[in-house]
């Protein structure tokens, strides 16, 4: 950038452009070329190689992201999946421990409960609202402390503060997944986290047509994350990486939208008599909602919800909709409806499930960029057809 700026508008678009641009483009060509003729790079890692992650259309997305979270560094890659393990197997060894929030994308879960182990990395998890248990599940092997910004599919906005205190008191190193937040909502780093992490396909994208990943921190961590991704082979194609940087250009508008369409679509859903639990944290009611409105400038486009019918009510509900796509992923500027059970939590068992909350009857919606009356108005006869074929019948 030719000046530098403290707006998030303005840093979307311009922020890690080259200057001057290559041969006039305004838009930053696609380098459709997986290696570049060496330049006397004394490190391996150094020579520009699509594998590792440092060709210019990454590089572009590297100087874009760490500035909007004022990171020192970033790195982008294949999925959300490939920035969750690459950053937690760079940080964690063998013999290692990690605490990690008990309710997360059932991903992450798999991947710490299931995967993890067998590199001899131990866990556990812990309640995010009872900051006092956290000391009894701390080791002298604890090395790191994993939690979500906003968590998927509860909407929980724990402690956030308190996890940075602790894990600045105990020397760990403190891991968040900002996905549903985005830094136009919040900014983790800035509160005093050291990795923040994003499923880049959801919002920073927006057009649910790549899979990209994200993490941003301190140049040391990042260093250490980008030699396990090479690694790894989680590398993200230069086509990906121009729909990831077109895609962000729009964040601020779509997620401001979409914050604000949530918002009304919660509370039209938190009156309607034939819900019977919102989850949502710019909702008065959410029991983390002042939490949230300290630490969030918008509190995103994703709302779950349960029907007084429970899973039979869901799935008659989710058939008559309209509007919203009935499929798993989040963030696009398409509404997407889903049912964790059965799609991004299906890998827990239902006891597991249970435990954190997620019923079979538990609907996520994602707010896309439509019409917020158009919305409310599928919702409201999806509900009313809902409820008379229920009572249909129970009558016979």
């Amino acid at each position: 950038m030719a000046k530098a700026s403290s707006k998030i508008e303005t840093q979307l678009i311009h922020a890690g452009e080259v200057k001057p641009r290559i041969l006039g483009a305004v838009c930053m060509p696609i380098f459709q070329s997986a290696n570049f003729e060496y330049k006397g790079e004394d490190k391996q890692e150094a020579l520009i190689y699509m594998r590792h992650n440092n060709t210019p259309n990454h590089d572009l997305l590297h100087k874009k992201l760490a500035t909007l979270e004022n990171g020192e560094s970033a790195l982008v890659t294949a999925s959300g999946m490939a920035a969750i393990s690459a950053a937690l197997l760079a940080v964690l060894s063998s013999g290692d421990h990690l605490l990690a929030q008990n309710c997360l994308y059932g991903g992450t879960h798999s991947f710490i409960t299931q995967d993890l182990p067998q590199f001899g990395i131990s866990h556990d998890f812990v309640d995010g609202e009872d900051v006092d248990s956290w000391k009894k599940k701390l080791k002298p092997n604890t090395k790191a402390f994993y939690v979500e910004g906003i968590s998927n599919p509860l909407m929980e906005v724990i402690h956030l503060e308190a996890v940075v205190k602790f894990c600045k008191e105990n020397n760990l190193i403190s891991i968040i997944d900002n996905t549903i937040p985005t830094p136009i909502n919040f900014r983790p780093l800035d509160l005093g986290f050291d990795l923040s992490l994003h499923s880049a396909t959801k919002y920073l994208n927006g057009h649910s047509d790549i899979v990209a990943g994200a993490c941003i921190g301190k140049n040391t961590l990042i260093e250490k994350i980008t030699h396990m991704l090479n690694h790894l082979g989680g590398s993200l194609d230069a086509h990906t990486a121009f729909l990831l940087d077109r895609g962000m250009k729009t964040l601020a508008l779509r997620v401001r939208h979409q914050n604000e369409s949530a918002m009304n679509i919660a509370r039209f859903l938190e009156k309607h008599p034939a819900v019977s639990r919102v989850n949502y944290p710019g909702l008065e009611s959410h029991p983390s909602h002042q939490r949230a409105k300290a630490l969030f400038s918008g509190f995103s486009g994703m709302i779950s919800f349960e029907l007084k019918g429970g899973a039979q009510a869901a799935e008659r509900f989710v058939s008559a909709l309209e509007i919203p796509a009935y499929a798993p992923s989040l963030g696009g500027v398409e509404t997407l409806i889903t049912l964790p059970a059965k799609t991004s939590h299906a890998g827990l068992s239902q006891e597991k499930r249970q435990q954190l909350g997620i019923s079979e009857g538990l609907i996520r919606f994602s707010v896309g960029i439509e019409a917020t009356v158009d919305l409310i108005a599928d919702l409201e006869q999806a509900l009313k057809k809902t409820s008379s074929t229920l009572l249909h019948s129970t009558i016979q």
